[in-house]
Formats: structure tokens, C-alpha cells, sequence
């Protein structure tokens, strides 16, 4: 393959993209397709994914890149797509661990499985793959921020209502029916400027709450960790679905959150390492403008019952006493941003879900969560490691111990 290609090859070609958070990257389809690109979101799973990642990807090699490779590999053994007429794309975050650099591991697997003229695209923000990635227009950036934020509503609002439903399915088909409304929206580049969408996060709240539910008491779960395994239902083996069944209500941070940690970044360098000052000052300004579209939305669910993250500049304070700001390898400070934002939103139960051997996410998930406890008592934090030699009973046993505990709580709340 040659080392460069041009938009033109990519927009006549399939784009397959491995499905990271479904309701999200639903919409981040739409939006591509408003540029004219061509993109499916892959839906293939199960265990002949990791297996195939296995057989080309060193076992020791992060979990998340193992599944993202397999995925790819085995939508391009099934026979669907011609490999002539496809690209892959990857998203890179531009920091130090796997979601920057295994783009890499996955030519390289690519060339061993006699795929070498599939092109492999690069979706990012950090300037990496100059010549071999997707092209961020001013309307493409416009429109991804409106389907992660309509996205992150989405899924918060089916998660906070989904376990009270007395409708058996009405939700989901709520969930369902916004979803096709906002990408359309975002095809036709309608209700995708912030303006807009503080205005129709008040709508789909309200369309939310109207829902008939019975809000009786429920252990309350929130699930934090790296980027990957903790949106992803292959990574994590359907955690959210798990919770569910075991009668809890999920609370899943938003992905916006971590794109507002990415872009504060840049100037906690600024502040600490005096780099990068002009470069701080733009990403100041725009996560300003971020903040203000997430504060509008925690306010529309406020007023009907529900529960969004505040100020993201209220979020960042949430670690002090706990880790430095300048810890911001993986997931970094925002891991224990998000637990203490969950425990004083009322979700003490936390699933930290993180690839085995993911040094970073080691350090910032299981290493601060003494800490978390001594400050907050209630907390009630399992760690969960997810890589292709644990079991998923495994995992799930240790979950249940954690709200055996949990449920011993609310009873005990609810007596009292």
C-alpha cells in the first residue's frame, strides 16, 4: 500500500470503524456521512474476535488493541466486504499508551494476514499520520461535537431510566427514536450548533421523563476505567447489560468528558511545564465553550429528575487531595475525577474496569482507590481487569460481591 492517500480514495472506499460506545459512535456515523465518507460501524463480537487478535497481536500487548485488530481482521475473513474496496480507520488520542500508538501493531497485522493494500486511516487531533488520516473540516467538527453530545444524553438517559421502566422495552425504543432524529439532524447539519443543542437537550429530557416508570430504591453503579474497556461491550464483556440484569441502575460517564480532559491538558502543560502557551490559550477558549454546552445539560436534567455531570472546571477540582493534575498518562487525573463525581452524585458502587497490565490505568484507577475510600467511606470500588485469558464468571463473581455489599447498604438506608 502506498504510504499516503488522498480524501478522494477514503471517500470511495467502505470506512470500517470498531464500535467503541454504540449510541455515540452511532452518531459519529452520521456525521462522517455528511462529508461524504462512507462508514460502518462494525457489530462484530465474541470470542473468535479475541482469538483472532491473538493470533496476530502478542498476548502481552494491551487488551483494547487486541479486540480493535481482531475486530478488524475478522470483518475482513467474513467475506462482506471486499478488500479492495475498504479502509479502516482508528482514532489516536495522541498521549502515551495504545490509543496513540498501535495503529502500528495493526499494519503489521495486516500485512501478515496478506492485507497490506488495505489502507488504515487515522482519526485524530494531535497532528499524527499527517498523510494518512481523515481530514477535520470545520463542518465534520462541528458535527462530531453534536453527535457526542447528543449521544452522551442519550445514553444517559436510557441508563437513568431504563431499570424503572414500567413499559417493558419503551425506553430502548425511546432511545431508539432520538437516535434516528439526531442523526438526521446531523446529516443535514441541523441543531448542531451549541445554541441549538442546550435548547434540545431540554426536549429530549422532558421526552425522557414523561416515560411511565416506578422509581423504587436500586443499588446505583457507576463504571469508570480506560477509555476502551469501559465504553466498549466487547471489551467489557456487556457490563452494562450485566448491571442491569442484576437490577441496578448504571451511571457511565460521558465520552465528552474525556475530549474536555484531552483539551484542559494542554494547558495544565502550559501551567506546569511553561509549553505550549499559545496552544493553552485556544484550548481554554474552547473548552469554555464546551463547559457551557455541558452545564446546559446538566441543568435540563436537573429539572426533570436526572443526573449530568456539572461544570467540567468543577469536575477538575474533584481530584485535589487525591492525584495530581499533572498525572494525565491514560485516562490519568480524570479516573478519580469521575469516582469522586459519581460517589457525591449517589453512586458509591464503581466498577473500575481496566485492561490487565495497563501500567497507567493501574496507577491512576487501582492506585488511588485507598485513598478515595479514606475521604469518602461510602465508596464502594471493585476493580475489574479484563484481557483474553480472564473468564467472564470470574469477572462477574467478583461484581457480585461488590453489590452483595451495595445492596446491604440500601437496605440499610432504606430501614433507616
Amino acid at each position: 500500500m502506498a504510504s499516503r492517500f488522498t480524501e478522494e480514495v477514503l471517500k470511495k472506499r467502505t470506512l470500517l470503524i470498531p464500535n467503541m460506545a454504540p449510541v455515540q459512535f452511532e452518531l459519529i456515523k452520521a456525521a462522517l456521512e455528511a462529508e461524504g465518507y462512507h462508514p460502518v460501524v462494525l457489530s462484530n463480537a465474541g470470542s473468535e474476535v479475541a482469538q483472532l487478535g491473538l493470533k496476530y497481536v502478542h498476548n502481552d500487548t494491551c487488551y483494547p488493541a487486541l479486540l480493535v485488530i481482531g475486530q478488524f481482521l475478522a470483518a475482513l475473513e467474513s467475506g462482506e466486504y471486499d478488500p479492495e474496496k475498504v479502509a479502516l480507520v482508528i482514532t489516536q488520542t495522541g498521549g502515551g499508551c495504545r490509543a496513540s500508538n498501535y495503529i502500528k501493531l495493526l499494519r503489521k497485522a495486516l500485512d501478515k494476514a496478506g492485507y497490506e493494500d488495505v489502507p488504515v486511516a487515522s482519526l485524530n487531533f494531535s497532528g499524527l499520520e499527517k498523510d494518512k488520516s481523515i481530514e477535520f473540516t470545520p463542518g465534520l467538527l462541528k458535527r462530531l461535537a453534536a453527535a457526542i453530545w447528543y449521544g452522551d444524553a442519550l445514553d444517559a438517559l436510557r441508563n437513568q431510566t431504563k431499570p424503572y421502566e414500567k413499559n417493558e422495552g419503551s425506553t430502548v425504543a425511546l432511545c431508539s427514536k432520538w437516535l434516528e432524529i439526531c442523526g438526521d439532524w446531523i446529516r443535514a447539519n441541523k441543531n448542531c450548533a451549541a445554541g441549538e443543542i442546550k435548547k434540545n437537550f431540554k426536549i429530549i429530557a422532558e421526552s425522557f421523563a414523561s416515560l411511565d416508570v416506578l422509581r423504587t430504591p436500586k443499588v446505583k453503579v457507576g463504571v469508570v476505567g480506560e477509555i476502551y474497556v469501559k465504553y466498549s461491550p466487547l471489551g467489557n464483556n456487556g457490563l452494562v447489560s450485566f448491571l442491569e440484569g442484576q437490577d441496578c441502575e448504571v451511571n457511565l460517564p460521558g465520552l465528552m468528558g474525556f475530549i474536555e480532559y484531552s483539551i484542559a491538558n494542554m494547558s495544565i502543560d502550559a501551567s506546569l511545564y511553561g509549553i505550549g502557551k499559545l496552544k493553552a490559550k485556544a484550548a481554554d477558549m474552547l473548552l469554555r465553550n464546551l463547559d457551557g454546552v455541558g452545564k446546559a445539560m446538566h441543568k435540563a436534567f436537573e429539572k426533570y429528575g436526572f443526573i449530568a455531570p456539572g461544570s467540567f472546571y468543577e469536575t477538575m477540582k474533584k481530584p485535589d487531595g487525591i492525584i495530581n493534575l499533572g498525572a494525565k498518562m491514560g485516562e490519568g487525573w480524570l479516573l478519580s475525577a469521575e469516582m469522586v463525581e459519581l460517589i457525591e452524585s449517589g453512586y458509591p458502587n464503581i466498577v473500575c474496569a481496566q485492561p490487565f497490565g495497563c501500567l497507567p490505568n493501574h496507577i491512576v484507577g487501582k492506585g488511588v482507590i485507598n485513598r478515595i475510600r479514606a475521604k469518602y467511606p461510602e465508596a464502594n470500588i471493585t476493580p475489574i481487569d479484563y484481557d483474553p485469558s480472564a473468564t467472564r464468571v470470574n469477572q462477574e463473581n467478583r461484581i457480585k460481591l461488590m453489590l452483595a455489599v451495595a445492596k446491604e447498604n440500601l437496605d440499610r438506608r432504606t430501614i433507616q
